[in-house]
């Protein structure tokens, strides 16, 4: 699983990532805002939008933005704007125990349902900031506790974020559905990692969890100055770049 939140770069990962999210992370990779929170409906239906206009063969599916399901009937409202607006196969929602019946609601209402529990960035200003899971043996049996009510409330899948990994293991080995882990180890079912991590082009730090693949950065730098200098030089276009 990767993120993306275009169509141009959706139509790249196609056919080549089993998942793609459109995760709430472009309030902060994309929109450079400080986190996931200002992230809204129209916000989150136009990217999904564009990423379905790129991408055809792979899964998608779509964050539902903070404040976008607090009570049922608000929760269905927003998760039938996505199926009635957009090509997404299903939508996420972060939370556990306390989410399951806004999540049964939906599943019985023919709502595909993605998990997120662990490290929940919604949830960034109320805990406190961004901190690993699962360090005391209370946190990790309620992560256990969670991926149960998750499975049983119906959700087909589990994000699992930020969390030990020695914890994430015994959480995975605790359901029948998949787990995709993000900073939770390899005692996982899959992989999810942000597109602007994985490639380099987020550039302030890089967390531990991340394995960059390109120093997309760099390379993008590098062009745009070379760009810049021919043109301030004259070397830009040459004759195979004028109409004739």
């Amino acid at each position: 699983m990767i993120t993306a939140y275009d169509s141009l770069f959706a139509k790249l990962f196609d056919g080549e990532i089993d998942i793609i999210l459109v995760g709430d992370s472009l309030n902060m990779s994309f929109r450079g805002e400080q986190d996931t929170l200002s992230a809204n409906m129209e916000i989150m239906l136009y990217h999904t939008k564009a990423v379905c206009n790129g991408s055809k063969n792979s899964f998608i599916i779509a964050d539902m933005p903070f404040g976008s399901t607090v009570n049922k009937e608000i929760a269905l409202q927003n998760s039938i704007r996505f199926y009635n607006e957009t090509c997404a196969d299903a939508i996420k929602i972060e939370g556990g125990i306390e989410r399951t019946d806004i999540i049964k609601y939906l599943t019985d209402n023919g709502i595909a349902v993605c998990g997120h529990i662990g490290l929940m960035p919604q949830n960034v200003r109320g805990d406190g900031g961004y901190f690993v899971r699962g360090r005391d043996e209370i946190s990790q049996e309620k992560l256990i506790r969670d991926a149960k009510a998750l499975e049983n409330a119906g959700v087909f899948l589990i994000v699992l974020e930020g969390v030990l990994e020695n914890v994430a293991k015994q959480i995975t080995e605790s359901v029948s559905i998949p787990v995709i882990g993000i900073g939770a180890g390899k005692y996982v079912d899959g992989q999810v990692l942000v597109w602007s991590d994985m490639l380099g082009f987020f550039i302030d730090f890089k967390p531990k969890f991340v394995k960059q693949y390109l120093n997309g950065g760099e390379l993008v730098k590098k062009a745009v100055k070379n760009y810049s200098d021919e043109v301030k030089n004259g070397d830009f276009p040459t004759r195979e770049n004028i109409y004739k």
